[in-house]
């Protein structure tokens, strides 16, 4: 922006003063012309007066260089007084070159002209281009013409860029330039944009002040606020309404704010269990970006933040083959931790039986993929499988299983089979002894709900059958794995029973559920894993996406396979019986799982009554048309499947007396002899001596026919009984207390 006219009068008389000293020194006219040309193009002020310097040096040199020339001297001293003006024109050269400013590029739409290095001419050219003229491009309005720019001023310190000027209109106008206007020319936001206040200015003069580039806003942390991870864990965490109260945090790594760990301390009283959802709430984090890891402490429990999550990248399924096979404890690899260690569930307890697992998934959560791993660790183990799939054809691995019930109907008749086994080994087994030398049973049923919940035809008998298998299958040597889409009770009949037995005897894996079906607390609160909710369990990893918007459209790839990053499938929590959920992720299946079998047969159940009338078992219903009075011994069992009284077969032993009945076809049968008293005092001690032995609990009917009795004779004994204590009924079944 060049000087006002004040500004020129203030030097031009000083140059055009020396012009009438001698007629001869045409310097004098030539810095004066120099002066009103530079003037004439708008150069800034110091470049015009470093001009008018120069010229005065250049005149004073002419004129004594011309009267040594005119008094008759030598010339040489007359080129020696030209020396100076050389010196003052290299001067001027400098101080042009040092006050010019270095560039600071501004977004705008129209670059500067070629050229163009000072960022004061960029903002003039820019502001004449849009706002004011002359200088206007064809098809474009301005946006107050004349509305000039004056005594622009350029304050640059580090990342702050900013000019100031008055927007200068002819006596009379009035500014229409707005912020917006000039936020729109410079490509900035309107915040950026400060001008003066109309009420106290001029109408024609507004002052502007525009911040081409602001500096980086820096976090202001209050004198007082927590920042560190020890400090909000104290303010947040630790405190009595916190997640953890009581509690200190010594930390082990630091990486920043969003990658630590570290470890909370109560001074000697046990932490007992924490609510990760209020956790993650006390440090403002999202619950997935936060494990814990219990220690052998109940003081101490082991915390770890994660920016990238530790289990994003996987563990291969073919990269721990020989980990799939039961170890000495009855344990097989499930998958990893996020602190790296190995991730194991229970299938077997040496001295004991099998083990239970109760597996919670949604859809696309790596519910069926971690299913198929766990057939392929029991076929590795040598455990017979039997499988019932509600859902026809979910299962891959279904080859590996003994027995497969395959649809709703088919996958009824497979509970009934796993009932059946368990009585037939009860039958056989006179005591709970282990082991034995029949293999473990893993009863598996997917989408268990199917079968339970309220709306399934089975209802009523699939839940007594599934509530005395988790009771006492597994001292004969049956696990159960229930695999279901939600946490909720209706999902297990609305049984309490069902889910207690599966996570006392066993663990529990949960993974993603739907929104607003994964919460573990009120009615659907497990222990360990209180304040979970695996809705919270994100469906991709951050930054996915972007990954998915770069579209390939070269056309399906039928060879690509999904790698771990490409989704959460597997990850989510597990449970073991006395211990606190862990984050952990199931195994990536880069192989078929069934592959791995080596093509083997399933491993096969032993030669015994149940399986060798399967046929029949699967298609018996249990209970009676109330959904009550479950069968509850082998022999009737048997008896319903064929059609026949249970009466017609030959009894193995006689509880009414000392004497055996040789030729039992069904070894293990308890029958009356005919004829039994019917007094009270008899009945009742035969009735204990029943229930005693078998150790397996009974409807009232199936007591009387045992004793050759009517049940309307038994009821009465067995109040009488549960009176005194010496019996228990639960759901209809009487047993020894």
């Amino acid at each position: 922006m060049g000087p006002t006219r004040a500004q020129f009068v203030q030097y031009a008389p000083a140059a055009l003063a020396v012009v009438p000293l001698v007629a001869g020194p045409w310097s004098a006219l030539a810095a004066a012309a120099a002066g009103a040309g530079a003037w004439a193009v708008n150069v800034s002020a110091p470049v015009l007066r470093s001009l008018i310097g120069c010229g005065f040096t250049a005149t004073g040199c002419g004129i004594a260089a011309h009267e040594v020339l005119a008094a008759g001297g030598s010339p040489l001293i007359a080129l020696g007084l030209a020396a100076p003006a050389g010196a003052a024109a290299l001067a001027h050269h400098r101080n042009i070159a040092g006050h010019t400013p270095a560039l600071v590029p501004a977004t705008t739409n129209a670059g500067p002209a070629t050229g163009q290095t000072s960022q004061a001419q960029l903002i003039t050219a820019w502001w004449r281009e849009y706002i004011s003229g002359p200088t206007q491009t064809e098809g474009r309005t301005l946006i107050q013409a004349g509305a000039n720019l004056e005594h622009l001023g350029l304050e640059i310190d580090g990342d702050h860029v900013a000019f100031t000027g008055i927007i200068t209109l002819p006596q009379g106008q009035q500014v229409r330039v707005k912020a917006a206007d000039i936020a729109s020319v410079y490509q900035i936001p309107v915040s950026q944009i400060e001008l003066g206040d109309p009420k106290h200015y001029a109408p024609n003069a507004l002052p502007v002040t525009v911040h081409l580039k602001m500096p980086a806003e820096q976090p202001q942390i209050a004198a007082g606020t927590p920042a560190t991870p020890e400090e909000l864990w104290e303010a947040y965490v630790g405190v009595p309404e916190g997640a953890m109260p009581g509690t200190a945090l010594s930390l082990t790594r630091y990486d920043g704010p969003l990658d630590w760990e570290g470890i909370a301390t109560r001074d000697r009283r046990a932490i007992g269990t924490v609510n990760l959802q209020d956790l993650a709430g006390n440090l403002d984090l999202e619950t997935i970006q936060i494990a814990l890891a219990p220690g052998d402490k109940p003081s101490q429990m082991g915390i770890r933040v994660m920016r990238e999550h530790a289990l994003m990248h996987g563990t291969m399924l073919s990269a721990v083959v020989d980990e799939l096979s039961m170890d000495s404890r009855g344990y097989v690899r499930a998958g990893t931790y996020v602190d790296g260690r190995a991730a194991l569930l229970p299938l077997a307890q040496p001295g004991s039986g099998a083990r239970h697992l109760y597996l919670v998934g949604g859809s696309r959560s790596g519910k069926s993929g971690l299913l198929e791993q766990i057939l392929l660790c029991a076929h590795r183990s040598q455990i017979a499988v039997i499988l019932a799939s509600p859902q026809a054809g979910t299962i891959a691995g279904a080859s590996l299983s003994a027995h497969l019930g395959d649809g709703l109907d088919e996958a009824m008749g497979a509970l009934r089979l796993a009932y059946a086994l368990m009585l037939d080994r009860e039958a056989r087994y006179r005591s709970p002894a282990f082991p034995f030398t029949d293999p473990l049973v893993l009863f598996v049923v997917d989408e268990a709900h199917m079968l339970l919940s309220a709306s399934s035809p089975y209802h009523l008998e699939a839940k007594a059958i599934v509530e005395q298998l988790t009771r006492r299958s597994l001292k004969r040597g049956i696990g159960v794995v229930l695999a279901t889409q939600t946490p909720l009770a209706e999902d297990l009949g609305n049984s309490t029973v069902i889910r207690s037995q599966l996570l006392i005897g066993g663990g529990a894996v949960f993974l993603r559920c739907a929104r607003g079906q994964g919460s573990l607390v009120g009615a659907n609160a497990v222990e360990g894993a209180e304040g979970l909710d695996l809705s919270m369990i994100p469906s991709q990893w951050p930054g996915q996406y972007a990954k998915v918007s770069n579209r390939d459209m070269s056309g399906l790839a039928t060879e690509a396979a999904a790698a771990p990053e490409d989704g959460t499938f597997g990850l989510g929590y597990l449970l073991t019986p006395g211990s606190q959920a862990v984050q952990f992720r199931s195994l990536h299946l880069d192989v078929v799982p069934v592959s791995l079998a080596g093509g083997e047969p399933p491993v096969g159940i032993e030669d015994c009554d149940a399986w060798r009338e399967r046929d029949a078992i699967t298609q018996t219903p249990m209970v009676d048309k109330r959904g009550k009075n479950l069968i509850g011994s082998l022999a009737d069992l048997l008896a319903a499947a064929e059609g026949a009284p249970s009466s017609q077969e030959a009894p193995h032993h006689n509880p009414g007396g000392p004497q055996a009945i040789a030729g039992s076809s069904r070894p293990g049968v308890l029958d009356a002899a005919a004829g039994a008293p019917d007094g009270q005092e008899l009945i009742k001690p035969r009735i204990l001596e029943l229930l005693r032995e078998q150790s397996i609990p009974m409807t009232a009917e199936t007591i009387a026919r045992k004793l050759g009795t009517s049940a309307k004779n038994i009821k009465p004994r067995l109040s009488e009984l549960k009176k005194r204590d010496e019996v228990t009924n639960e759901n209809g079944l009487w047993r020894a207390a």
